[in-house]
């Protein structure tokens, strides 16, 4: 199943979230389409298990594929599956360069490091999917550090993370820790995801 490329307005009008997190999206809050006011639908069980998975998947901009074995290697883990699973798509590399404000979007970051600009540890990385561990330090190459998409998302970043550091000097961040649960998105109920994939 390819990537999702159609209008990013509709989806998140149809999931009832904001997938760019500015919250435009939701000026008007019914689904799309010409009866999107009127509907009053209600979802089987089924139905809210699949908007759920559908929302974190398109949140994270994974396809089905990579979002399901991610699920498979949290389920595997010991803890709670859901809120292993937050934390490994939380830990991916274009989610955390997300999140220390080097790009205004995942989409934005996920081209960052496929486009070689980004570094893990002093090292090149150009896997998006890749798996930061605790104590990583993720920084951009030296010639990398004067993009004007970096500088303009900076600019606009308004919010870090406690389990991240960030160094303006160095361009460089730390992922500390494993984040907590109330500091990921409200919004998903990760048990509707753990019960869609075990049925």
């Amino acid at each position: 199943m390819a990537r999702y490329t159609g209008p990013k307005f509709k989806l998140s009008r149809r999931l009832g979230i904001s997938l760019s997190g500015s919250g435009k999206e939701l000026k008007r809050p019914f689904p799309p389409g010409q009866h999107g006011p009127n509907q009053r639908k209600k979802l089987s069980g089924y139905g809210v298990q699949l908007q759920e998975k559908q929302k974190l998947r398109h949140m994270y901009g994974l396809n089905e594929k990579q979002f399901r074995n991610l699920f498979d290697k949290a389920s595997k883990q010991q803890g709670i599956a859901g809120e292993n699973f937050m934390f490994l798509l939380e830990s991916r590399l274009d989610n955390l360069i997300y999140r220390l404000g080097l790009s205004n979007s995942r989409a934005g970051a996920r081209q960052l490091v496929a486009h070689g600009h980004v570094t893990v540890n002093g090292k090149k990385v150009d896997i998006p999917s890749y798996l930061v561990s605790t104590g990583d330090v993720l920084g951009l190459r030296e010639r990398s550090r004067n993009l004007s998409a970096v500088k303009e998302a900076l600019a606009n970043r308004n919010y870090l993370p406690a389990y991240l550091e960030f160094s303006e000097q160095a361009m460089e961040g730390k992922y500390v820790r494993l984040p907590e649960r109330g500091e990921l998105a409200q919004e998903i109920d990760e048990k509707q995801i753990v019960e869609f994939y075990s049925r």
